[in-house]
Parts: C-alpha cells; sequence; structure tokens
C-alpha cells in the first residue's frame, strides 16, 4: 500500500489525456488481436522448445510494480533453470541502479547486461535474445496490466530504493516495447532509462507507439542487446 500511495501522490505531475488513453487502449487490443494467430502459434514451438529442454515448468510467473505501484503477476516463457538463488540477480539489479556496468567482457553494447548468466538453459539464451520469452505478456496486454508501449515493468526490489524523481516513471502502465527497449536496452544506465520512460510518458503520442512497435521488430530479430 505505500508504494501505491507514493506513487500516486508522485503521478499528480503528470497528467494523461483521456482521448489518449481511450486510443491506446483500443491500439492494445487491435494490435494484439490481429497478430494473436501467429504469436500463438510462436508461443507454440517455443513452449515445446522449453519443456524438452530442461526440467521446470514452462511459464515463469512473477510480481512486478505496474501503473501507480500497483503489483501484478507478468507472465514470461522459463529460460532459467528452476531454484535459482535471487540474490545474483538482486545484487546486479543494485549494482546497476548505481550506475555500475554488469559486464566489462561483453563490450559495451552489452555493458548493463549479465554476461555468460549461468542460469540462463540453452533454449533460455535463444528465446532471450530474439526476446521470445516476453511473448506471454500479451496476455497481460489484453488483461489491461501492460500496455504494447510503455516503461519497463520493474521488480519490487528496484522500487524500494527509487529516488523520489524515478517514481515518475510508475505513471503510465508497463510496456512490451518502448523507447528503452528499441533504443537503449544493455547499453545505458539506469538513470537513463528513466530519463527516456519519463520524456516518453510526456509526449502521449499515438505516432510514437506505432513507431516504437514498427521498430521493435529489427530489434528482435537482430537480437540488439538481448540474451
Amino acid at each position: 500500500m505505500a508504494v501505491q500511495a507514493q506513487a500516486t501522490q508522485v503521478q499528480q505531475d503528470l497528467a494523461f489525456s483521456r482521448s489518449y488513453l481511450r486510443y491506446k487502449r483500443l491500439l492494445d487490443i487491435a494490435f494484439t488481436l490481429l497478430i494473436g494467430p501467429f504469436v500463438l502459434l510462436v508461443c507454440l514451438l517455443v513452449a515445446l522448445c522449453v519443456r524438452l529442454d530442461s526440467q521446470g515448468p514452462v511459464f515463469f510467473r512473477q510480481k512486478r510494480v505496474g501503473q501507480n505501484g500497483k503489483t501484478f503477476e507478468m507472465l514470461k516463457f522459463r529460460s532459467m533453470y528452476t531454484d535459482n538463488d535471487p540474490r545474483l540477480h538482486i545484487e546486479k539489479i543494485q549494482q546497476y541502479m548505481r550506475g555500475e556496468k554488469l559486464s566489462e567482457e561483453a563490450g559495451e553494447g552489452m555493458a548493463y547486461k549479465i554476461h555468460k548468466d549461468p542460469r540462463i538453459t540453452r533454449v533460455g539464451r535463444i528465446i532471450r535474445k530474439l526476446s521470445f520469452d516476453e511473448l506471454p505478456q500479451f496476455w497481460n496486454v489484453l488483461r489491461g496490466e501492460m500496455t504494447l508501449v510503455g516503461p519497463r515493468p520493474p521488480l519490487s526490489y528496484e522500487v524500494e530504493i527509487y529516488k523520489e524523481s524515478d517514481w515518475l516513471r510508475l505513471s503510465g502502465k508497463p510496456g512490451l516495447t518502448g523507447t528503452w527497449q528499441v533504443y537503449g536496452r544493455s547499453r545505458v544506465t539506469f538513470q537513463q532509462m528513466v530519463e527516456m520512460d519519463i520524456a516518453y510518458l510526456h509526449q502521449q503520442s499515438l505516432w510514437l507507439d506505432l513507431k516504437l512497435i514498427v521498430l521493435t521488430v529489427p530489434v528482435m530479430l537482430l537480437a540488439r542487446g538481448g540474451g
């Protein structure tokens, strides 16, 4: 409740146009239903590969912080081995939020991504590079918990150490893609990501949403910043 209260208070600094939100929701539903058959086919293939590659469930369910600090259960294809120690990821997230690089070996394009993470399965490496692990989140979009374009949905232990200025990125619904996913991803710092998200939220442009959706396709196919 404290998270939601603080996020709602900060949201007052950013007023959304009702018409923009209405058309944005229509875009979410129409686009998701339009590409639904293709997504379903790819999901079936990915699910089979995940099942055959390692023991554990096909889907990975994780609590994320959404709009105004409200938590929801986000769906992904499982890309890691089961029973992992979460402390490694928590330490890396804290390191990332301090502006420190997560890898010196992977080059500038992957400086803020964990390099050769031992928790990731063989199939997991492939589907993460192509962002196929995130396809189940179209279900979150249909449910209204996420949107096609918006800030990346954070984990609760990220939000707990947010600065006050960071809370503004929780004003909008989290997205499947966005300016960070297209232009930044593993190449930018945490503060740069926050600035990109807030700048996007202020623009409130459906044309920008459509542009980012189109630009996401080559990012996925070329596996830029994934892994």
